[in-house]
C-alpha cells in the first residue's frame, strides 16, 4: 500500500507463525492491536487436521478488531486479522487470500512457511513476519525469504516462549530484527507498519524460480511435473510420508528437503519424522515376532494332542527362542526418542 502523502509504500501485510504454546502469546498479540491498526494480519497457528478450529472465536474476544477465518478467494483487507483453517494452507496472491490442500511441510498443513514464503513473493518489502512460541523450526525458511525479499522479521523472545525452539532456529539463521517478549509486540507492528518499506531486492533466475515452483506447490501439488528434481540436489534420502525422492534445497545457508510428490522437510522435521517412524516399524517386527510365537506354540500343542512329545518340544524351544527377540525389540521401541538437530537446546 502506498503512503499518499510521502508516495512511499508502507508494510501493511503481517504473517504471523505459531504453534506449541502460541496461543497464550497470540493472545497478547492480537489484544495489543489498536483499533485504527491499518494493516492486515494474517495467522497460521499448527492445529490437528481432524478438528475443527474456534481460533477465530479465542482471539476475537482478546482485542479490537475483527478476527475471522481465511476464505478462498476473499479480498484481504487492512484492519482484520485473518487465521488459517484446519489442513488446509494459507496463501496470499493478488490482493487476496488462497486456501488450498497442496502437500504437507514440516509435516504440517497449514505451513507457516508456506504463508511466509507467500507473503514475501507478493508483497515484498511491505510484509512484516513474525515467529511465535513452537517446537522445531517451522518459520525459519519462510523468516529467510521474507528478509531476502525486503521485509521485516520479529521473533518472541525465547525466555518469553513456552516452546522456545521455533524463535531460537529463526534467529540463529536469519538475521532477525527484532525479537521481544510476546506482550510488546503489537505496540511495535503499530510502529512498523506507520514506517516506509525498503527497497525490493532482487532475486537470482534460481531463487526466483525455486520461489515460484514451490509456491506452486503449495497450491496444487504438482513438483514432479514442476520440475522440482531439477531445482536441487537429489539426495539419498527418502520421504517419509510418501517414501518419494527427496531433493536438498538450500535458503543460504538454510537445508531443506522436498520430494517429487511435494512434501517439504527442513532438516529438523525430517530427523524428528524419521525418528518417529523408527518406533513404527519396531513395534511392526515385535508385532510380527510375537505372532511367530503363538504359531509356533499353536504347532506345538498341536503335535503335543497327537503324543508326539520330541516334535513339540522342537516348536516350544523354537517359540521361546523368538519370545526373547520380542522382547529386545520391546525394550529397544521403549528406549526410542524422537530427535531432532534441536537436542542442543536442552543441553545449552
Amino acid at each position: 500500500m502506498t503512503n499518499h502523502r510521502t508516495g512511499q509504500i508502507r508494510r501493511d501485510i503481517v504473517v504471523v507463525g505459531s504453534s506449541a504454546g502460541g496461543l497464550p502469546a497470540l493472545q497478547q498479540l492480537v489484544a495489543g492491536l489498536p483499533m485504527d491498526f491499518d494493516a492486515a494480519v494474517l495467522i497460521v497457528q499448527h492445529m490437528p487436521a481432524y478438528s475443527p478450529s474456534n481460533l477465530h472465536h479465542i482471539l476475537g474476544r482478546q482485542g479490537n478488531l475483527p478476527v475471522m477465518v481465511a476464505r478462498d478467494g476473499e479480498e484481504i483487507e487492512s484492519g482484520n486479522v485473518y487465521v488459517a483453517t484446519p489442513d488446509h494452507h494459507l496463501l496470499v496472491e493478488n490482493g487476496k487470500m488462497l486456501v488450498k490442500r497442496g502437500p504437507k511441510e514440516n509435516r504440517f498443513r497449514p505451513s507457516i512457511d508456506a504463508l511466509f514464503r507467500s507473503a514475501a513473493y507478493n508483497y515484498g518489502s511491505r510484509v512484516i513476519g513474525v515467529v511465535l512460541s513452537g517446537a522445531l523450526d517451522d518459520g525459519t525458511s519462510g523468516c529467510w525469504t521474507i528478509k531476502r525479499l525486503g521485509g521485516v522479521t520479529i521473533t518472541q523472545d525465547p525466555d518469553d516462549s513456552l516452546f522456545p525452539q521455533m524463535p531460537l532456529n529463526a534467529q540463529e539463521h536469519v538475521a532477525i530484527d527484532y525479537s521481544l517478549p510476546a506482550a510488546k509486540i503489537a505496540a511495535l507492528l503499530s510502529r512498523l507498519i506507520n514506517e516506509p518499506g525498503g527497497a525490493n531486492p532482487k532475486l537470482t533466475t534460481k531463487e526466483k524460480k525455486l520461489l515460484e515452483v514451490e509456491l506452486v506447490i503449495a497450491k496444487t501439488g504438482g513438483a514432479f511435473q514442476l520440475g522440482i528434481i531439477n531445482l536441487g540436489e537429489l539426495s539419498p534420502f527418502t520421504c517419509p510420508e510418501c517414501h518419494g525422492a527427496l531433493v536438498q534445497l538450500t535458503d543460504g545457508e538454510i537445508i531443506r528437503f522436498r520430494c517429487h510428490t511435494g512434501h517439504a522437510y527442513t532438516i529438523n522435521a525430517l530427523l524428528s519424522e524419521v525418528s518417529t517412524n523408527i518406533e513404527g516399524i519396531l513395534t511392526q517386527a515385535m508385532q510380527s515376532l510375537e505372532e511367530s510365537t503363538m504359531l509356533l506354540i499353536r504347532l506345538g500343542e498341536h503335535f503335543d494332542s497327537k503324543k508326539m512329545s520330541d516334535i513339540a518340544r522342537v516348536f516350544y524351544d523354537k517359540a521361546s527362542q523368538v519370545q526373547k527377540q520380542s522382547r529386545n525389540v520391546y525394550d529397544a521401541v521403549q528406549s526410542q526418542q524422537i530427535i531432532s538437530a534441536d537436542i542442543r537446546y536442552e543441553h545449552d
